[in-house]
């Protein structure tokens, strides 16, 4: 099993091989040596690191161990027209999510997070895939380590679109293929992420 976290533009991988030859080989020879500190130094100096362990899985939960876990949901929305919605927020094009409240199921997040970021009102479909990202969070002064779950969802709505302002969203738009694979480069990894597992599950239907 392989974990990937992803720090802004920079991409962690937790695996028993070297993916390729982008990645630094961060070889581990106790576990130990995933503490965060470390990682992240290596992390600071490449773009991508991998770390090389015989238990991936082990070396992983190491490395979480040193963060606070955060759970978030979001999703992908498509209209009747077959666009998808997108936010523009700090100057990066994004899909709208949130984080859980207590004892909240995350595809009822995914809705609300939705509905609250763009005002478009939406039902689950399915899962798409789970996405992982660090950060220091100034809020708490911490280092939080956020799983996010993504969805599939349709609405039969496409107008009244409402970006969410007090959460820095600056623009809600519904876009065709071209326009998501142009805004996909002004994306963090985490959103190319989602939209290559949609494209897979459309692919394979």
């Amino acid at each position: 099993m392989e974990y990937q976290v992803y720090f802004q533009d920079k991409t962690l991988v937790f695996s028993t091989v070297l993916p390729d030859a982008t990645f630094f080989p961060l070889r581990l020879s106790s576990l130990d040596e995933a503490a965060r500190a470390k990682v992240l130094f290596f992390l600071e100096i490449h773009n991508k690191v991998a770390v090389i362990a015989a238990d991936p899985v082990a070396a992983y939960e190491r490395f979480a161990a040193d963060f606070s876990a955060v759970d978030a949901a979001g999703g992908v929305v498509v209209n009747g027209e077959g666009e998808w919605l997108m936010i523009h927020r700090n100057g990066r094009w994004d899909l709208p999510k949130g984080r859980v409240d207590e004892h909240e199921p995350f595809d009822r997040c995914a809705v609300r997070e939705i509905e609250e970021e763009t005002g478009v009102e939406a039902e689950v479909l399915r899962p798409l895939c789970e996405t992982r990202h660090g950060y220091y969070s100034p809020y708490t002064e911490s280092w939080e380590l956020k799983t996010t779950h993504w969805y599939l969802l349709r609405t039969a709505h496409c107008d009244q679109l409402k970006p969410q302002e007090e959460e820095g969203i600056e623009q809600v738009a519904w876009c065709n293929r071209r326009e998501v694979e142009e805004h996909l480069e002004q994306s963090f990894p985490t959103i190319r992420r989602v939209i290559e597992a949609l494209y897979a599950l459309i692919n394979r239907a």
